[in-house]
């Protein structure tokens, strides 16, 4: 290249800022990385990434759309030393858990260039003010190395019972070694109450720690909440500190005193058991579906379009079952990746960076599954494991980092932007409403909404028994969730529950049988009598997602049940006639509306307002005058009314006038998502002012303008998501398993049918399923996924 001629325009680029992302390890269009030969261009402008694919071409597109002209090139090459470590097989035991950042300058030799794309000339390595900018760059990505590691660590707090413990004893505990539980003998895994003193063996924990919750039993006795784990008290002061009150880890700021009412001194002592988060992450990492068949034969590994693996970023295998399935249908195939071009969008794309767009992070996910390019044997010795026989080694893929893609859909999420193990099912529906809330804010895409093969509408009728009357109702839904009846019939020789089997489709018609209502305050009869409801299909999905409850609550937190649940011959639905609702029927007389209630109140405002002296009523009153917003607002609207000769009058609730009225603020953030101010103002005024609830009603009305009187007209004939189609027929396409304690915790993993043959998609490891375990594991699935026929 000849020598660039723009270089004193360097002197304008500033160095990333600590909370710019820089994207040197991938492009952001696709998962081209700095381990291809040809590198990755780093924006020295916004720092976006880009791939030089001559099919592709995203850093060329970059430059075309944004006119930053500068970039820096990075190719990286694993060190010799580094390789050779790698070639070595990983220990078959682990002796110490430990996550640590591997630096990046240990491992991999770098290789930078800096590039003006207006006059396509390389830059000097002389030249100061480039060197200045790739030095910061290269930095920066070592910082967002560091984060990645500290995402693995849980946040975990002080509480209030933790801030304000009472001890009642001072007497120093038995030594270690000696000590062991006072209700039985374990030396292990013993949990010390901060109040009393008391030893207790904690519950039986992951990776075969015994445990007979001795703990747990002391403090259903005596109610004292803190107790700490012995084992894990470090001279650092940390330990693992759990409050049974609250049911969850908790942070002790005064831990060294609490202990040194036991005789215990912090700094002399030693950790000698594995910590909960460790016990949790060890878990998570050795979890493994069968990758053998029933023979002992190592599974075969499937490579190519459609069979592309996907990297655990560390308990991320909940968003990988759901994104496997979700691009293994039609609709989400030719909506991202058969749409005209490869870079069609990129080439249009409306978002200033490509890491902030929704659908370019959705062409990424589709282009890197189904394109097979990213479907190859590892390259290195890291990703190879032995099956069945040590002497013939397995080698799966590399697989895909959705970084940028996990990054931009839980952004804002209270769970999906952590690094904790999340539920699926949950996932995929917060997932449909990001693709919907994305749909509409750029109406063109709306046409183009591939979740709306998920979407049909349950009908529920309701009648009373004393006169007979009838109401309708209809809801539109994308998921079936079933409940499974759990019903014990023993236990195995290891002590686990066993229960009886239960075939899915009686937990189907259960779901659309009939089901009575005591005490309904019927509105025709005016007294508390019995109705029965039932639901029914008013329209069909394309593709029927079953979301199978099997789990009970355990002090609020549901723990999943193995019940075998079994499916139909040929794993095939079929619903007629008898399955689907015709709406008010020749003869029937519809119920009267219901009494309007008033609407939810801001709790924290409303008794924000009333420690202040106020009336409840004139509080209420203030919060609907206000939006139901905050207590400041309601307060000045108070002192503004005191005199009004009705502030003290019952308030009436209504369809109309009694609603609060729409903050200016909260409308503003719902036309943010691309909904219109009639439409933001009515969710607003139809949930009480709750941001959260508003945009799940704007979601499930998507039909309702927002205007007055319009929602009344469209629900009179209403177009119903889905299909009418009866016998309506299907056939399983796809299952996501779980294996662990809590849908909350353990691994996800999800079987796929592809052209007749099932294969198992285990984050990178993607192999041919064997017919039989597909058999078994289909009974403990957690979401079926069927294919309209």
């Amino acid at each position: 290249m000849s020598s660039c001629v723009h270089t004193d325009q360097l002197v304008r680029l500033q160095p990333p800022r600590l909370s710019q992302s820089v994207h040197r390890e991938e492009c952001t269009q696709c998962f081209d990385d700095q381990n291809s030969p040809l590198g990755i261009d780093v924006c020295l402008t916004c720092f976006n990434g880009g791939c030089l694919s001559q099919e592709r071409h995203h850093a060329q597109t970059h430059f075309n759309k944004s006119g930053h002209q500068f970039t820096m090139n990075v190719k990286r090459k694993l060190k010799p030393s580094a390789q050779r470590a790698q070639d070595e097989e990983p220990p078959t035991k682990m002796t110490k858990l430990a996550i640590v950042e591997e630096r990046e300058e240990d491992q991999y030799d770098f290789i930078t260039t800096v590039k003006c794309w207006k006059c396509e000339s390389e830059i000097s390595k002389d030249d100061a003010r480039a060197s200045s900018l790739v030095s910061s760059v290269m930095q920066s990505l070592s910082s967002a190395r560091q984060s990645e590691v500290q995402a693995w660590e849980e946040d975990i707090l002080a509480c209030e019972h933790t801030l304000t413990l009472d001890q009642l004893s001072n007497e120093p505990i038995p030594a270690s070694g000696l000590a062991h539980c006072a209700s039985c003998n374990l030396k292990e895994n013993l949990w010390l109450c901060l109040t009393c003193g008391s030893l207790g063996c904690g519950r039986q924990q992951f990776g075969g720690v015994g445990g007979n919750g001795h703990g747990v039993a002391h403090f259903d006795q005596t109610q004292h909440p803190v107790s700490v784990k012995l084992g894990t008290i470090t001279p650092e002061g940390n330990a693992d500190i759990y409050c049974y009150a609250c049911n969850d880890a908790k942070l002790d700021p005064a831990l060294s005193a609490h202990l040194a009412i036991f005789g215990i001194n912090v700094a002399t002592q030693q950790k000698t058991e594995k910590s909960m988060t460790e016990l949790q992450i060890e878990h998570n990492l050795k979890y493994d579906f069968s990758l053998t068949s029933e023979d002992g034969k190592a599974l075969q590994p499937v490579f190519g379009p459609g069979l592309t693996g996907l990297k655990n970023l560390g308990n991320s295998c909940y968003m990988a079952s759901v994104l496997q399935t979700i691009f293994s249908l039609p609709s989400f195939q030719q909506r991202y990746l058969d749409n005209q071009s490869p870079n069609f969008h990129a080439e249009t794309c409306p978002e200033p960076l490509p890491a902030g767009c929704v659908e370019c992070q959705m062409h990424k996910i589709a282009d890197g599954l189904l394109s097979g390019r990213y479907a190859i044997p590892a390259s290195h010795y890291s990703s190879i494991r032995t099956g069945g026989n040590a002497e013939t080694p397995v080698v799966f893929q590399d697989g895909l980092k959705p970084s940028t893609f996990k990054a931009l859909i839980g952004k804002g999420h209270e769970e999906f932007s952590t690094m904790r193990q999340q539920d699926s099912e949950e996932f995929l529906g917060h997932l449909i409403n990001v693709l919907r809330r994305d749909g509409k804010k750029y109406s063109e895409r709306a046409s183009q909404d591939p979740t709306q093969v998920f979407a049909y509408a349950l009908e529920q009728r309701l009648q009373c028994t004393n006169c007979n009357k009838v109401r309708y109702r209809i809801d539109n839904t994308d998921l079936l969730s079933i409940s499974v009846p759990a019903v014990e019939r023993g236990k195995d020789a290891d002590g686990k529950t066993l229960y009886e089997d239960v075939p899915l489709w009686s937990s189907i018609e259960a779901l659309l049988g009939f089901e009575s209502l005591e005490g309904y305050d019927c509105p025709s009869c005016g007294i508390p009598v019995k109705a029965v409801k039932q639901n029914l299909f008013a329209s069909f999905p394309q593709v029927l997602v079953v979301h199978a409850k099997k789990f009970e609550l355990v002090n609020w937190v549901p723990a999943k049940l193995d019940i075998p649940l079994i499916l139909p011959e040929n794993d095939e639905l079929k619903f007629g006639e008898g399955h689907l609702g015709k709406g008010l029927k020749a003869g029937e007389e519809e119920l009267p509306e219901d009494k309007p209630p008033l609407p939810e109140f801001n709790e924290a405002a409303l008794a924000q307002l009333q420690t202040m002296g106020f009336p409840l009523i004139r509080c209420q009153k203030a919060l609907l005058a206000t939006g139901n917003s905050d207590s400041e607002a309601a307060m000045e609207w108070l002192f503004g009314h005191m005199d009004d000769p009705d502030i003290d009058s019952p308030i009436q609730p209504s369809s109309g006038s009694a609603k609060p009225e729409a903050a200016p603020e909260q409308i503003g953030m719902l036309a943010d998502m691309g909904f219109t101010a009639a439409q933001a103002t009515k969710a607003l005024r139809e949930t009480g002012g709750n941001m959260e609830r508003a945009v799940e009603w704007l979601f499930s009305h998507l039909e309702d303008s927002g205007e007055d009187g319009v929602s009344d007209l469209v629900s009179a004939s209403p177009a119903l998501p889905g299909y009418k189609d009866v016998p309506s027929r299907y056939r399983l396409k796809a299952f996501i398993s779980h294996k662990g304690p809590s849908v909350h915790s353990g691994h996800y993993v999800a079987h796929i049918r592809v052209e007749d043959q099932w294969v198992l998609f285990n984050d990178e490891k993607v192999v041919k399923a064997d017919a039989e375990s597909v058999a078994e594991l289909k009974k403990f699935a957690y979401l079926y996924v069927f294919e309209k026929m």
